[in-house]
């Protein structure tokens, strides 16, 4: 199959009106999509969320507490993951799962970096008990520990499109674990080598999404679900 600039045009309208079905870029982008005089002088994908008025997230202090931290375009300018789970459901079940195991949870978003890893870590100096949880709003998942590198994570889940809800559930309780001291068994994931290709292209535009909302003089504010 031969690519040439026609191809490439046709796969960015077709990933670009998916993420508009999706919530994640207006309609407007669909129809501007490869057409290079509509898109002169913009800088954008997405008007620049204000967050003025928002409460700083508080150091925790409660031993049982387990902090969220999503990201900056998360259920605002992005509303569902990249495979079309709405994010609403994706945190309904990670604090399932942390509640299930006896333990609390709280939400921040994390406005200084749309790093997965930086997210996570963050959050988990920022909990009470010092686990933490970062979801970047494509649906990738880290657990994280307050004492570790960033890059040393507890769990890493890089496959966004292989997530389901069960696997969400599953991290929360995972979580949890991590907190009581338990013994905790990594939470098998799926690993398909042709997912990347198959989703690079919206990965790219969800990221450049997240990014552009990013707020450092914010930090890391409290999120209500």
């Amino acid at each position: 199959m031969e690519v040439n600039e026609q191809l490439i045009r046709a796969i960015t309208q077709a990933v670009i009106k998916e993420l508009q079905k999706n919530g994640s870029v207006p309609a407007a982008e669909a129809g501007n999509a490869g057409n290079t005089q509509t898109l002169a002088g913009r800088t954008r994908m997405r008007p620049k969320h204000s967050y003025e008025g928002a409460e700083k997230a508080p150091q925790g202090t409660d031993p049982k507490e387990i902090v969220i931290g999503v990201g900056a375009a998360f259920q605002t300018e992005i509303r569902a993951t990249i495979t079309g789970i709405p994010l609403e459901d994706v945190i309904r079940n990670v604090r399932a799962g942390i509640e299930e195991e006896g333990m609390t949870s709280r939400v921040v978003k994390v406005l200084d970096t749309s790093d997965v890893g930086f997210m996570a870590l963050q959050s988990a100096r920022l909990s009470g008990s010092g686990i933490g949880i970062g979801i970047q709003s494509k649906g990738t998942t880290v657990i994280h520990q307050k004492d570790l590198y960033p890059l040393t994570n507890l769990e890493l889940f890089p496959q966004a499109p292989l997530m389901t809800l069960d696997t969400y559930r599953a991290i929360g309780r995972n979580a949890a674990k991590y907190v009581k001291g338990e013994k905790v068994t990594p939470i098998e994931s799926t690993n398909d080598p042709m997912v990347r290709a198959k989703f690079q292209v919206k990965a790219a535009l969800m990221h450049i999404i997240e990014t552009e909302q990013l707020d450092p003089e914010k930090g890391m504010i409290k999120w209500e679900v």
